[in-house]
Formats: structure tokens, C-alpha cells, sequence
């Protein structure tokens, strides 16, 4: 009888089992209130308090206790304050749960049932963030689940009657010629003002990439902010092919082509003064288009060499390299570790009257002024190499080859910097030593190294610590591990980790800065390089000229309290 009874229980949550358990509700009761919640499409707690055997808060109260969960008074919080955007509305109504805070990658729900398993998965599932629940009181819960329906519905009509005063460059143009070529007709303006505010939200708080993702079940949105990857809203699933396609009308797509990958680029007119473009990706998936538009702020290139994080010595070598009339100027490191705008703030540095400077880029990702850009199309036969010979004959002064992926195109920057003329590139190598290593592997003979490239840096990027930081309590033993020296510990610096506020919206970081280490190519590394030394012994002579390697370059970061010493172990290598 016992088993029976048990698989009759085995639908409940917890919650319920507790109480039968307990003798405060008999076994027929509870599996009474279960099937009618199951018909009614209510929570079992929301059935079991309709017989008013109990109150909102005695049930609160006893679920708090017996399960060890928080329990928080509804009544004392903002719904304004609530976390936008990372919870579907419908499905905090069907789960009867709500978001009340998140805090890094975890997410605070309030619940009036905390051991209903299943809806916490769904949620985590959803949400990609690990959930703790927070015992509420069901009527309070009610209400405020119907608050955010009610915000949800209205967001669509609000941004309707919303005056944004933004425009797209040529937007009208592009769209003409869509139409002109049978496309469709994006006139949704609910549709529009929701893309511009997301654009325009995008840029207010740093991001650097928006991706809207189309799902079988959701679309959602997310933002890219100091690296990392955060949900910001999960619009109707319904407009994801309006959004489609009003992204593709002002990138001067094809909005009929929706089978192979697409890549434009937009301009946002903010102001007179400002205006910010945006590059946009468009890739086919299972459930729709992925699009990943990437924000590039002119305004990033104007910072100058002091906002980018260089300590002193190693501003003062960079400049140097750059000013001489010849040479070549390396930057190295993986992807997004800030490369493009170390080389646009030293080309805006070099950028004078009298100075003829030409780039080749894949594609130029900031329009500057005076500085004449071209974007290499491989199909038309406008590869690096190519634009290279061409500049050649242009009489420039600076030469910006945006990566030599190839021997083709190393042999011919190499000998433009041998020739009169300064040459900034780029290549993904993990350290300066290694970039030289890696020029040779390619196979240029190792003279033309050794005469032509006169620096190179490597560099990545470190999230910045907030105002809300927290001094940290480390082991001597973990900082010596790090690469600080016994000398280092001398007590006259702390370290710090990563608190959380509303600034920093829970994560503890707030910007980025840059981890470098620049290498100047001495006498005596030439010298190494033409006995075809290993990248090894070009580190080890590096290392007796006082060159810092980027584990201790961000260690120097770490002792100034700009950021942590996770932030550092994860973004170098030691």
C-alpha cells in the first residue's frame, strides 16, 4: 500500500510531499489539489491556497524553514527594479515565477513553491544561468507576474508612439532599391523603434557586438560588454523576420536572400557630430537568420595612446618605433584582444598634413579622416598583397596591412619597410617572441627580418575592476604561483576581487584595459635571429633586456588594484 501510495506522490513537488509528510495535509487532499491545478493550469500552491485552509504567508513560512530557502516580502521592492529582459514573461507566468535579481551568471527567482524542480530547469534551460530560488508569498507573486505580463505587452506600443530622432545613412536609399528589386517592405514601425532603441541601447552601455539569435522556441538578444556574452531581452518570436529584414534594408542587403551568408554595414547618425557604424553578419541557421552586428565607435580611435593601458616605458618604446621614417611595427594576439585600435591610435597619431598614409584592411573597421583606407576583396582580386603593390606606387609615407596571413604578403610589407616607408601590421601569434619565429616559418629568409621589423607587441585584454571592488585575501603561496617575486610581497599593495553593483550590473568589472608586452628588436636579437634561434632564445634575450612577458605586465595591473588576479590568470598564459 505504501508503494502505491508512493508512485500517486511522485507528480508532487517537494513541497507538497512535506506537507503530507508533516500531517498538515492528507494524502487524498494533496493529490485532490494537484489534479485540479494540473486541469486549471495553476501552481499547486495557488489551488491549495483557493480551499483557505492556509495563508500566503504561512506557506511561505514553512517552505522558507523546512527547505533553507531566503524568504523576501514582495511588498519591499521596486518593480522597476527588476532584471529586464531575462525571463520570458510567459514563462514566469507559466511557472509562477518571477526574476527578481541577477548577479554575475547567477539568478534570483521568487517562488512560492522552491522545490518545483522541473520549472527551475526550465528556467536555468532558458536562461543559461544558474537559478536560486527565493520563497515569496503566492498572492504578492500573482500580482507582480501580472505587472510583467502587463510591461511585456505594452513594450511594442510604447516604442510605437516613441521619438528616437535617429536615422540610418542612406537607409531610404537602400530601401528604394530593395523594393525596386521585388524585395519586401519592412513599414512595421513598432518594429523599427524596437531595433533602434536596441542599437542605440547597445552603444550607451560599451557594447562592442549585438547577436540576435532566432530558436525554435525563443529569440533572444544579447549583448557583447567587456568580452562577455550577456541576455538583455527575448522579443516575440513572431518579429524575428521583421527584425531580419529591416537589419538587412539599411545594411544594404539582399533582403530576399536568405540562404547563404550576408555582410553589410550601417550608419547610425546619433548627432551632427556623431555618427556610429555598425558592421553586420548575417548567417542562415536552423529557425532563421543569425545576425551579429558589430559596433564600431570612431570615438574608440580618438582615445589616444594614454586611455589604452600602456605603462609608461612601454608607451615611450611604441612611439619611438612608430615615428622612426622605416621600419615594421608588429601587433600580436588572438582575436579581440584589442589589435585595431592599437594600430588606429598609432595611425591617428602619425596622421598629419604632410604625412600620405594608406591601409588595407579586411574590412577597414574605422573611417578615419585623412587616412586613405581600402577595404581587400579576395573575390575581385584585391588580396593584401595586391594593395600592397599598388600603394607602392602611391608614394606613401605609412603602410597599415591589416594581417599578413602569407608569405606573398610578408615579403612585400617587409620589403616596403626596408624601402623608406613605415609598415603597422598585424598577426595572430600568442607572444612577440613567437612573432618573429613565426615570420620564419613562413619563409622569409631571415636578414629581411632581422633589418626590417624593429618592434613588435603582443597584448590582450583585462576587464577592468569596478568602483565596487573588494580587497581579497590571497596566499602568499597562489601570488608566488602567479609569477609575483618574494620581493614583490613586501605589504605595500592589495590586492582586490571582484565585488558587484548596479554600475556593473552584478559582474564586478566595468571596461577593459590592455595587457602588454612590447619588445623593441635589439642589436643582439638580431644577432639571433640570423642564426635561425627558437623563439626561446629570442625570450630568453628579452627577458635579460628587461622585457616583461604579458603574465607579468598584468601582474603590474594587479598590484595598482585596476584588476584581478583571476582576470589575469585567465587571459595569459605563464
Amino acid at each position: 500500500m505504501a508503494a502505491v501510495t508512493h508512485t500517486s506522490l511522485s507528480p508532487l513537488t517537494g513541497l507538497a510531499r512535506t506537507l503530507v509528510a508533516q500531517g498538515l495535509l492528507s494524502e487524498q487532499d494533496a493529490e485532490s489539489i494537484w489534479s485540479k491545478a494540473v486541469g486549471s493550469g495553476d501552481s499547486f500552491v495557488t489551488e491549495l491556497l483557493k480551499g483557505r485552509r492556509f495563508q500566503p504567508i504561512q506557506i511561505a513560512e514553512f517552505a522558507a524553514s523546512t527547505f533553507g530557502y531566503p524568504l523576501f516580502d514582495l511588498n519591499a521592492l521596486d518593480p522597476e527594479s527588476l532584471p529586464q529582459g531575462v525571463l520570458d514573461s510567459k514563462l514566469a507566468q507559466k511557472r509562477r515565477m518571477v526574476a527578481l535579481y541577477k548577479r554575475g551568471n547567477k539568478l534570483f527567482v521568487g517562488a512560492s513553491d522552491p522545490t518545483n524542480l522541473q520549472a527551475l530547469d526550465e528556467i536555468k534551460f532558458q536562461t543559461g544561468l544558474t537559478v536560486e530560488p527565493v520563497v515569496v508569498e503566492d498572492d504578492k507573486l500573482g500580482k507582480l507576474i501580472d505587472k510583467v505580463i502587463d510591461a511585456a505587452d505594452n513594450t511594442m506600443a510604447v516604442l510605437e508612439a516613441e521619438e528616437l530622432n535617429l536615422e540610418f545613412a542612406d537607409a531610404e536609399a537602400a530601401a528604394e532599391s530593395s523594393e525596386a528589386k521585388g524585395g519586401i517592405e519592412i513599414d512595421d514601425a513598432p518594429v523599427v523603434r524596437y531595433l533602434q532603441k536596441i542599437m542605440l541601447d547597445a552603444i550607451n552601455i560599451g557594447a562592442s557586438d549585438i547577436h540576435l539569435e532566432p530558436y525554435e522556441k525563443f529569440y533572444r538578444i544579447r549583448y557583447r560588454r567587456d568580452g562577455v556574452l550577456y541576455e538583455v531581452a527575448q522579443p516575440p518570436l513572431a518579429i524575428k523576420e521583421k527584425i531580419a529584414s529591416r537589419i538587412k534594408v539599411i545594411s544594404k542587403l539582399d533582403i530576399s536572400e536568405k540562404r547563404i551568408p550576408q555582410d553589410g554595414r550601417v550608419k547610425m547618425v546619433l548627432t551632427k557630430n556623431r555618427a556610429i557604424d555598425f558592421r553586420v553578419s548575417t548567417l542562415p541557421t536552423l529557425y532563421g537568420e543569425k545576425i551579429v552586428m558589430r559596433i564600431l565607435d570612431p570615438a574608440s580611435a580618438q582615445l589616444g595612446i594614454d586611455a589604452l593601458g600602456y605603462e609608461p616605458w612601454q608607451k615611450e618604446i611604441l612611439l619611438s618605433a612608430v615615428q622612426r621614417p622605416y621600419g615594421m611595427v608588429l601587433v600580436t594576439g588572438p582575436t579581440g584582444s584589442g589589435k585595431t585600435v592599437s594600430l588606429y591610435t598609432c595611425l591617428n597619431i602619425l596622421n598629419q598634413p604632410g604625412v600620405n598614409i594608406s591601409t588595407a584592411e579586411d574590412p577597414a573597421e574605422i573611417q578615419l579622416p585623412g587616412v586613405n583606407q581600402v577595404n581587400v576583396n579576395e573575390k575581385a582580386g584585391l588580396t593584401f598583397a595586391a594593395a600592397l603593390r599598388s600603394f607602392l606606387r602611391q608614394d606613401p609615407d605609412v603602410i597599415m596591412v591589416g594581417e599578413i596571413r602569407d608569405l606573398e604578403t610578408a615579403d612585400i610589407a617587409i620589403k616596403a619597410a626596408q624601402t623608406g616607408h613605415m609598415v603597422l601590421s598585424t598577426l595572430h601569434t600568442n607572444d612577440a617572441p613567437g612573432t618573429l619565429t613565426r615570420l620564419l616559418n613562413m619563409g622569409v629568409a631571415p636578414f629581411n627580418v632581422a633589418s626590417s621589423v624593429i618592434c613588435i607587441t603582443a597584448q590582450r585584454l583585462a576587464r577592468k575592476l569596478c568602483a565596487c571592488k573588494q580587497p581579497a585575501d590571497i596566499p602568499q603561496e597562489a601570488l608566488l604561483r602567479a609569477g609575483f617575486r618574494e620581493e614583490d610581497l613586501d605589504g605595500s599593495w592589495q590586492p582586490y576581487h571582484a565585488g558587484g553593483c548596479d554600475i556593473c550590473q552584478g559582474s564586478g568589472y566595468k571596461g577593459r584595459t590592455g595587457i602588454y608586452q612590447v619588445m623593441p628588436v635589439t642589436e643582439e636579437m638580431q644577432r639571433i635571429i640570423l642564426k635561425n634561434g627558437s623563439s626561446m632564445d629570442i625570450a630568453v634575450q628579452a627577458r635579460r633586456e628587461g622585457v616583461l612577458d604579458l603574465r607579468q605586465a598584468g601582474l603590474l595591473k594587479v598590484k595598482a588594484g585596476i584588476t584581478s588576479l583571476e582576470e589575469v590568470e585567465a587571459v595569459t598564459n605563464i
